[in-house]
């Protein structure tokens, strides 16, 4: 698909700890993925697309679970690139495909998908834990990863090329009012797997009033 890279440059916030911050500002290559069977996206580095707010309150969250001490944003400028974009018909086609194809596989060795589950204290029940959301991505990547390593030794050339980000939209948190279809924290979510589509960290300034 000719319209499936995304070379804009573009801003998204990454909620963490306050040292981790200044480290990303000071030290920007030292960049750590997330490597969890629960995350949303699969494996690499997370970005609230243009949601200062949202990736502030996703630390406050974690203070209040103990995980985390002081609560800070960190800023970042990146390119999606080749992205897996879960807004986009054609990718959430092609994720179902490689779910049938992992369902199939762990068939065959007698092992169950994993499923997705609701933390204990999540009310709305939203889901927090996407383990089979992520086997699921993870399983495609490895899948085309080992397909153009075979291209390349086979033909020398492959067609295919593996993704740079992925991005998707998620609704969670509870109605925004009694009835309504919004839901409190709605987000665009990007997952950086090719570290190389970030182009800088910096410190949110606040606004401010001029003369």
């Amino acid at each position: 698909m000719i319209y499936s890279k995304r070379p804009n440059l573009m801003i998204g916030f990454h909620g963490c700890e306050e040292s981790v911050r200044n480290d990303l500002v000071n030290f920007p290559n030292k960049i750590k993925k997330s490597q969890e069977s629960f995350d949303w996206l699969g494996n690499g580095f997370y970005i609230w697309e243009n949601n200062y707010d949202r990736a502030l309150q996703w630390a406050e969250d974690k203070e209040k679970r103990g995980t985390l001490k002081s609560p800070s944003v960190v800023g970042v400028v990146y390119q999606l690139e080749y992205c897996l974009d879960f807004t986009d018909t054609e990718f959430i086609s092609v994720l179902s495909q490689y779910y049938e194809l992992l369902k199939r596989d762990l068939a065959v060795t007698g092992k169950q998908l994993p499923q997705n589950k609701d933390l204990p204290h999540d009310k709305y029940h939203d889901l927090i834990l996407r383990e089979l959301d992520c086997a699921v991505i993870e399983y495609l990547h490895q899948k085309i990863e080992e397909k153009i390593k075979n291209d390349l030794s086979t033909n020398g050339f492959s067609d295919l090329k593996p993704f740079d980000t992925v991005r998707g939209v998620f609704t969670e948190g509870g109605p925004a009012f009694e009835g309504a279809g919004i839901q409190t924290k709605n987000h665009i979510q990007i997952c950086i797997r090719n570290l190389n589509c970030i182009k800088g960290f910096f410190i949110p300034r606040e606004k401010v009033k001029f003369p």
